[in-house]
């Protein structure tokens, strides 16, 4: 096994029992933020662990200049990881619900942070796994704690600062995973200010699926070329809401061959935290 960005249900079946394999429940539902824990609990992917958004993934005692999910410390991440069995040259798989991988994704992304190599997303998460009559438990694992410590490369965040530094340059340096309505300003339910930043483009993280599952790589890479135009993808700024959804298209573009684009971590949440940013509405150029 060396699954970097996506596996299929069926290649994740033939692998359970591996040594060196650990799956990871991230189910997690914005509007109920105990529903994830209590669904796994309910029935999960077998010896999978579960991680919570909020609690797991972000540090909510950091500022709001940092998002609605501010990273969480190296850490305390990394103290997660060992909770979960995690050790360097585990192979980690990701999945949630299949309604997009939002938090799978999350978690796939904050590993490469800290270098890790062999981690994966469950393609069509839960979804996908039950649809082919695979099994679920309810027993709670009980993992040998991993060792696992390690630094976060923050070379591969984007901050407010280099993003006010690029409002200059031609549109396409930066994609916005949001929904086009939230895009343009239309509705905004849960920041503040409607409206995007200027210069972004919009890339809404579902348009990176069809049926649940991501669509070809060949597929993904002309979408986003076409958005990206002739730039290197590693001068590819990724952003959203919150820092979350933006890692879903991190992991597409991954997965299309097209390395190297960074998260702009606070995202439209962050920058919309100090009201002399300057903001744009209506469709992107």
């Amino acid at each position: 096994m060396n699954w970097t960005t996506l596996v299929t249900a069926a290649d994740l079946a033939a692998s359970l029992g591996a040594a060196d394999l650990v799956v990871v429940d991230c189910r997690h539902v914005l509007a109920d933020a105990d529903a994830g824990e209590q669904t796994w609990r309910a029935g999960h992917l077998p010896g999978a662990g579960h991680v919570h958004l909020d609690r797991d993934l972000s540090d909510h005692r950091k500022p709001a200049a940092q998002g609605r999910h501010p990273l969480p410390d190296a850490a305390d991440f990394t103290a997660v990881l060992r909770r979960l069995g995690i050790g360097p040259g585990t192979q980690v798989v990701a999945y949630d619900a299949g309604e997009g991988a939002m938090a799978a994704a999350r978690f796939w992304w904050l590993l490469r942070l800290l270098g890790h190599a062999r981690v994966a997303v469950l393609d069509g998460g839960l979804a996908a796994w039950t649809a082919r009559g695979l099994p679920l438990e309810t027993a709670i694992p009980a993992h040998e704690p991993g060792d696992y410590a390690g630094q976060f490369d923050l070379a591969q965040v984007a901050d407010v600062q280099e993003v006010m530094s690029r409002l200059h340059e031609a549109p396409g340096w930066l994609l916005d995973a949001r929904a086009p309505e939230r895009f343009r300003g239309e509705v905004e339910p849960l920041d503040p200010v409607a409206g995007h930043v200027p210069g972004a483009r919009n890339r809404p993280y579902a348009y990176n699926l069809v049926q649940g599952v991501f669509k070809p790589a060949g597929k993904l890479r002309e979408e986003f070329l076409a958005l990206i135009g002739s730039r290197d993808p590693a001068e590819v700024v990724l952003g959203c809401g919150s820092g979350v959804t933006a890692c879903h298209n991190l992991l597409a573009m991954e997965h299309a061959g097209l390395h190297g684009a960074r998260i702009y971590a606070g995202s439209w949440s962050g920058w919309v935290s100090d009201r002399a940013r300057p903001v744009a509405t209506g469709a992107a150029s």
